[in-house]
C-alpha cells in the first residue's frame, strides 16, 4: 500500500517483556508493524534506544518517510507525567524519570504523546473493540502487575498532569502480601499473574499441582499464563482454585469501581485473561454482580477485550491523533 502524501500515525506499546510498534494511515489501515523484546532491566537509556531503533526499522521496512509521521503515541506501564511525556516509574521494568516524549519528538520531528499502556488499551477497545458505544468503560488488565484504565464519554480519565486509575494499587484485602508499592493487600498483590504463579509454585513444590511440577517445575520465571492454563486443563485443581481466588479479588475491585463510577462496561484483558477467558470473566462477573448494591447490578457488563496485542498500539496511535488534531 502506498503511503505517499499520507499522514501516518504510529502507535507503540511498551510492555514488561515485549515492545510492539505499528503504523496506520488515516483510515486505521495498518501499514506495518515490528515487535522486539523489551529487556527492561538493561536500563532506561538502553530501553529508549531500543524503542527508537524499533521505530526506525519499522519505517524503513514499510517504506514510510519519517517526515510523514503526524504523531507518535506510546503506551507505557506505570504512572506518566502527561505534560512532559515522562515515565515517572515502572516497577516491573526498573525505569524511573525517563524523558521519553522529548526523546522521540527530537528524533522523529513530530509530536510524541506518552500515556499509560492500559489507558491506551482501553481507549482502543472503546473505539474499535468490545466497549464500542459505551458511555464509561473501565479496563482491568492482570499481568505481571494489574493495570487499570478508564474512558469516560470519549476521554481517557486522567489526573491533573498525571495518569491515574492505578487499580492494581488499591487495597482490597487484609493480607500482608506486597507488590509494586508499600501498600499491602492490594489487587496486584492478590490477583496479578505473578502473585498467582508464586502460589502455584508453592503448590507444585508441595505436590499439590503434579502436572505443573512435572512439566514446568518450580521456577517462577517459567510459570506464565499458558503454563497455569495448561495445568488447569490437565487436572491441577489447586491451580484452578488459586486462579478463582485471584479472580474473586478482581471482582471485589470491580465492585469498588462500579460504586465509584457506575461504568456500563468493564473490560478484562491481558495474557492471563486470554489464556483462561471463560473461567476468569465468569468468576469476576459473578463476584461483582453478587456484591454490588442492588441498584447497580443490571447496569454494567463484564466482557473480555477483543483486540489482543493490537489494543495498545491502536489505542496509543488513536490518542496521539486525538491530541494532535485537537491542538
Amino acid at each position: 500500500m502506498s503511503v505517499e502524501n499520507q499522514s501516518v500515525w504510529l502507535g507503540f506499546d511498551l510492555g514488561g517483556t515485549k515492545m510492539l510498534a505499528a503504523a496506520y494511515d488515516g483510515e486505521w489501515r495498518e501499514l506495518g508493524r515490528r515487535r522486539r523484546k523489551t529487556k527492561g532491566r538493561d536500563g532506561s537509556d538502553v530501553g529508549v534506544g531500543r524503542i527508537i531503533t524499533t521505530i526506525e526499522r519499522l519505517l524503513d521496512e514499510s517504506k514510510i518517510p519519517s517526515q510523514q509521521l503526524a504523531g507518535i503515541g506510546i503506551g507505557c506501564p506505570g504512572p506518566i507525567d502527561l505534560e512532559r511525556g515522562r515515565i515517572l516509574t515502572t516497577p516491573n521494568l526498573g525505569w524511573d524519570d525517563v524523558e521519553l516524549g522529548e526523546s522521540l519528538s527530537k528524533r522523529f520531528g513530530c509530536p510524541a504523546i506518552v500515556l499509560n499502556d492500559v489507558d491506551a488499551g482501553v481507549y482502543a477497545e472503546y473505539l474499535f473493540g468490545s466497549a464500542k458505544q459505551s458511555r464509561c468503560a473501565v479496563g482491568v488488565f492482570p499481568g505481571t502487575g494489574v493495570g487499570g484504565g478508564c474512558v469516560y464519554e470519549g476521554q481517557i480519565l486522567q489526573g491533573a498532569g498525571v495518569s491515574c486509575m492505578e487499580i492494581g494499587h488499591t487495597r482490597i484485602a487484609s493480607s500482608n502480601r506486597l507488590s509494586g508499592s508499600r501498600l499491602t493487600g492490594t489487587v496486584e498483590s492478590e490477583a496479578s499473574r505473578l502473585a498467582i504463579a508464586a502460589e502455584a509454585c508453592k503448590s507444585a513444590y508441595r505436590g499439590d499441582a503434579p502436572y505443573l511440577a512435572k512439566n514446568y517445575g518450580t521456577d517462577l520465571s517459567e510459570i506464565r499464563s499458558g503454563a497455569l492454563a495448561d495445568a488447569i486443563k490437565h487436572g491441577d485443581q489447586a491451580v484452578k482454585e488459586l486462579v478463582i481466588e485471584a479472580c474473586k479479588s478482581i471482582g471485589y475491585a470491580v465492585v469498588n469501581i462500579v460504586h465509584l463510577l457506575a461504568p456500563d462496561t468493564i473490560i478484562l484483558g491481558g495474557g492471563l485473561v486470554e489464556a483462561m477467558e471463560e473461567l476468569i470473566v465468569e468468576t469476576v462477573r459473578n463476584t461483582a454482580k453478587a456484591n454490588v448494591m442492588d441498584v447497580y447490578r443490571d447496569r454494567f457488563r463484564v466482557v473480555s477485550a477483543k483486540l489482543g496485542d493490537d489494543a495498545g498500539v491502536m489505542g496509543s496511535a488513536a490518542w496521539a491523533r486525538k491530541k494532535v488534531e485537537r491542538v
